[in-house]
């Protein structure tokens, strides 16, 4: 039984990508503070706050909540993407993030078919 979204492992995960995209963003350039590094941060950060949020609301709502989490997701991926393109993180920490990103992904959709199924 879950009695708290921090029980979630889809939350857990959400907020190990967080910290890290925080912690990987700490060396962006100077003029992406309120660009880039600002955007991935916030997108990032919605993941866990609309998982959290929905938890203790009705299954219908809970899902639209995770639906946000995942565009949100979506929004983080393409963040990733376009630092890496610009040289701002390399290869190697952008597949770390990357591949917790579509572990997440995989997490979100198996919990919101599962609440659809249920």
């Amino acid at each position: 039984m879950i009695k708290s979204f921090r029980d979630l492992r889809v939350w857990q995960k959400a907020r190990q990508l967080t910290l890290t995209v925080y912690r990987k963003t700490q060396n962006f350039p100077t003029q992406e503070q309120f660009g880039l590094t600002s955007q991935i941060r916030r997108s990032a950060t919605s993941i866990c706050a609309n998982i959290a949020e929905g938890g203790k609301k009705s299954r219908k709502d809970f899902l639209r909540f995770l639906e946000i989490a995942d565009g949100s997701l979506e929004e983080t991926k393409s963040h990733l993407i376009l630092s890496r393109d610009l040289g701002y993180l390399t290869t190697g920490n952008f597949e770390e993030l990357m591949g917790v990103a579509n572990e997440i992904g995989r997490m979100l959709n198996a919990l919101m078919e599962s609440l659809r199924n249920s």
